[in-house]
């Protein structure tokens, strides 16, 4: 429990600060750590009882000659989960090292404390890192789903709740980049986690890093939760980490899911989110899957598919000067249910410039927008035109892991 090297800068630290040797023993005996180095792995008879008895011992001159290993000072055991793990030992006379022993062996056995406290931290993180890594890249035809809800168990972990993936991505603005000072993702690892935390704090939220700048999580979801908070919870974390970090942060939302098989596929759509939503509305922070659906089913479609969707469709539209207008005026009226009201609304536009622009789309294309099957039809063709060069999605593909 106690290891060799924090046993020895224990030691050396204290000792140049107190002005006595310090030594530290296992709980066999055998010094760890010692202010004078050539101690070190040898034995410490006095320790022994020590740790048996969990009782400090003072030894003078007469009595260390007796004991192998031990010179005249004080000798006091180490505890951690009520159990001795080790000793602390003070070199001297007992009347000029008693005065320290308490101080010592309560210092020593915080740091312990702080020690065990970090590893099993470090050891959680990995094995959160591991569990979302084997969700994220989860094959049925490879790995039984029961297998991954039995090591989630073990770890306090219900796969089986009712949870959504979010994908956060964190990067380094280009114009902070180069200035000195500018922080690393690699440094600030450990703060992004505590900001995540902070906001998914529930017990059963599963937070992992699964690359540099990318952490995942899968958020168990309360009875009554929507998406619309998990929304918002995600800009919190966004908000954050600008303000604190002077780093940009981006989120992707998948959808709800109660099995291994349903969090891979949330876990991936989350991942996609934030792919499309770059491209298609790249000023915004948090992206859900299910306002991306239609992108994600177009970047299913090879590339030349929608080259020629957007050629065969749009084709005199993309020649006009004003063609990027036209287009959000296209999508505008689809996604605002054909009603010009709220097209206009969602333009920014008065509605007798979205009653002009349809004029011409019309006029240009030779269809009524009013009749779906045409609009849908352009609708698609803006959507592949915002997607661009965009390559097919890779449905399996392990995004940030």
């Amino acid at each position: 429990m106690l290891s060799p090297s924090l046993a020895q800068e224990i030691a050396g630290d204290t000792s140049a600060v107190i002005g006595f040797n310090v030594l530290i023993t296992d709980a066999e005996g055998m010094v760890i750590g010692s202010g004078d180095s050539s101690r070190v792995g040898t034995f410490h008879e006095a320790s022994v009882q020590v740790v048996r008895t969990q009782e400090a011992a003072t030894h003078d001159a007469s009595q260390a000659q007796q004991l192998r290993g031990v010179r005249p000072g004080m000798t006091l055991p180490l505890i951690a989960g009520g159990q001795a793990v080790g000793t602390v030992g003070i070199t001297g006379t007992p009347t000029q090292v008693r005065r320290f022993g308490l101080l010592v062996k309560r210092q020593t056995e915080i740091l312990l404390r702080e020690s065990v406290m970090l590893r099993s931290r470090l050891l959680a993180e990995r094995a959160g890192e591991k569990l979302l890594a084997d969700i994220a890249a989860y094959d049925p035809e490879v790995v039984e789903g029961d297998f991954l809800v039995f090591r989630a168990a073990e770890l306090g972990f219900d796969l089986r709740l009712r949870r959504v993936a979010v994908a956060f991505e964190v990067t380094v603005p280009a114009a902070a980049a180069h200035r000195q000072g500018a922080p690393t993702l690699a440094l600030v690892r450990s703060e992004l986690l505590r900001t995540v935390g902070e906001v998914f704090a529930d017990p059963q939220d599963i937070i992992a890093t699964t690359a540099p700048g990318w952490i995942g999580v899968l958020h168990r979801l309360p009875a009554g939760g929507s998406t619309e908070s998990l929304a918002a919870d995600c800009r919190r974390v966004t908000d954050v980490i600008a303000a604190q970090d002077g780093l940009a942060a981006r989120a992707g939302i998948g959808e709800p899911a109660t099995s291994v098989g349903g969090l891979h596929d949330s876990y991936q759509d989350a991942c996609e989110a934030l792919r499309l939503g770059t491209r298609v509305a790249g000023g915004a922070a948090v992206h859900l899957i299910t306002d991306l659906r239609v992108h994600q089913m177009l970047t299913a479609v090879s590339q030349s598919a929608r080259n020629r969707l957007l050629d065969l469709t749009t084709a005199d539209l993309r020649a006009q000067p004003d063609w990027p207008a036209l287009r959000d005026t296209i999508t505008a009226w689809c996604e605002n249910g054909f009603n010009l009201v709220r097209a206009s609304a969602a333009l920014h536009v008065h509605r007798n410039t979205v009653v002009y622009r349809m004029n011409k789309i019309e006029q240009i294309t030779g269809r009524p927008l009013r009749e779906h099957r045409t609009t849908m039809a352009l609708y698609l063709a803006c959507l592949a035109d915002q997607l661009g060069g965009a390559a097919p999605a890779v449905r399996r593909g392990r995004r940030g892991l």
